[in-house]
């Protein structure tokens, strides 16, 4: 499974597309992460653990 920024998501979904992948799952976070400090960071992960944990079929 894959994380990436909502910006990026059509192109990622492209990729998988192109290998073979159609469906492939991913989680989106908002664009742009790389100015975000840690504190932040952990906060956005927090918020999608959910959805990474039903994707890789992980209960919490």
């Amino acid at each position: 499974m894959s994380v990436c920024t909502d910006k990026f998501r059509t192109t990622a979904e492209a990729m998988a597309r192109l290998h073979g992948f159609e469906g492939y799952r991913f989680v989106t976070v908002p664009h742009p992460i790389a100015s975000l400090e840690l504190p932040q960071l952990a906060h956005l992960a927090a918020d999608v653990l959910g959805e990474v944990l039903a994707i890789l079929e992980v209960s919490e």
